[in-house]
């Protein structure tokens, strides 16, 4: 495709789907312009670096988090849905997670995403610092959850990237750790379970998990009185500026 007709949007397209299907150690601009039929060069033109497009690209796939109407939606079933989209998000685009701790993933995806966010938790009753408080704290858990699909993905690309037999080399990586867990009483016990796969755990932990820790939130409310809820110092200080340099 010659520089002239090729845009933007459609390299930041193609580099989302390079980059899940071979994480974020298999996006060069060569495999990217050959997806494209273009030359590597057109793909600089148009994107200026490899760390500007994994930017664009991590901050465009903000926009699939569907963001609830708060006047005819409460806010735990709000903050229910778009924990639960992030969920999905971060799983089925597993390169992001990785993505996080080397660059600056904040656009207008990113920012609609934060903004609804806030908007949810004052509709709950927070005010001041918690409510980047309460937005921290759910965004943190959600990540957290991701964090081991996206390393078996990552880990499983790694596998194929390596040659050979990816599936071999993954049993062969198991059964070592399957030894290794057999030397501890309660990995042992669960060694025979179905939770015994690598990125594993029992069906429902993710609900489980965002379920109690809206209980939680609910219940600080509860607890509360305004002036709590309002008080910086109560809050935790800076904790609405720290938050937001990490991008919650």
């Amino acid at each position: 495709m010659p520089r002239d007709t090729l845009t933007r949007e459609q390299i930041v397209r193609a580099a989302i789907d390079l980059l899940d299907d071979e994480g974020l150690e298999g996006l060069n601009m060569r495999a990217l312009g050959k997806r494209l039929g273009s030359a590597a060069t057109a793909v600089y033109w148009h994107v200026g670096s490899k760390d500007n497009l994994i930017t664009l690209a991590g901050d465009e796939v903000w926009h699939q988090i569907a963001l609830p109407d708060l006047a005819t939606t409460d806010w735990r079933t709000a903050a229910t849905r778009m924990a639960t989209d992030l969920y999905a998000m971060l799983t089925r685009h597993s390169w992001l997670v990785q993505a996080f701790g080397s660059y600056m993933i904040f656009g207008p995806g990113k920012a609609r995403h934060d903004d609804h966010g806030y908007a949810i938790y004052e509709a709950a009753g927070f005010t001041g610092a918690q409510v980047d408080q309460a937005a921290a704290t759910v965004f943190t858990f959600v990540l957290g959850n991701a964090l081991v699909p996206a390393a078996a993905a990552s880990f499983t690309k790694k596998l194929g990237r390596d040659g050979g037999n990816a599936e071999a080399l993954m049993q062969e990586s198991m059964a070592k750790a399957h030894e290794i867990a057999a030397q501890f009483p309660r990995l042992r016990a669960r060694l025979d379970t179905a939770v015994t796969d690598y990125a594993t755990a029992p069906d429902n932990t993710f609900q489980f998990g965002l379920q109690a820790i809206l209980d939680g939130l609910e219940a600080q409310l509860s607890r509360s009185t305004p002036s709590d809820l309002a008080s910086p110092s109560a809050a935790g200080g800076n904790a609405s500026a720290d938050t937001r340099n990490g991008d919650v």
